[in-house]
């Protein structure tokens, strides 16, 4: 019983380094999207008074239409470099998260394989069928996990694909769209 007790501590233990660890990494996240909407909004705010002035002092109509169109083109440039910088931020975050829960898994299967181990050795006579179908119960469920784990790490890496081809094509249509314009 002594040696249950232990394993439980040592188990909560290090399941709260690791919750401690994940708390931290959230905290700097959260800090490095501050400061990034910090830095944003303080140059929207200097880039924004540096536009009226230039718009005031247009000579015509042609050049106040040439200066919006270069401000909506740098716009649309600073937006989807301040989303791409959101979403690293972000993925950054969750391989970090994901990175804890495969290791946490990892010693959580190798700790039940353990405990299987140890029944399947110490079993009662008669028993052998009924813990050997627990076994392989239990082993498919690990490769019905992988499975699922890979899927999911598939899915995201294609997500993100398609979030930055998204972003470069709508930069890029932005930009011939304001070059048509001018």
């Amino acid at each position: 019983m002594n040696r249950i007790l232990e394993n439980f501590a040592a188990t909560t233990k290090s399941n709260l380094q690791a919750f401690e660890g994940l708390a931290t990494q959230a905290h700097s996240s959260f800090e490095k999207l501050a400061e990034l909407n910090l830095a944003a909004s303080k140059a929207a705010l200097t880039e924004s008074f540096g536009n009226a002035q230039s718009a005031l002092v247009a000579k015509d109509p042609k050049e106040f239409a040439a200066l919006q169109s270069g401000v909506f083109t740098a716009l649309t440039e600073k937006s989807a470099a301040y989303a791409q910088h959101i979403q690293s931020i972000f993925a950054g975050t969750g391989a970090d998260f994901t990175k804890a829960a495969e290791a946490r898994a990892a010693e959580s299967q190798k700790a039940i394989a353990d405990v299987l181990a140890n029944i399947s050795k110490n079993a009662p006579a008669g028993t052998e069928t009924a813990v050997a179908a627990f076994t392989s119960a239990f082993t498919t469920g690990q490769k019905a996990f992988e499975s699922a784990q890979t899927s999911a790490k598939k899915a995201i890496e294609v997500a993100q694909s398609n979030f930055a081809a998204a972003t470069k094509q709508t930069t890029d249509a932005v930009k011939k769209a304001t070059k048509v314009a001018a």
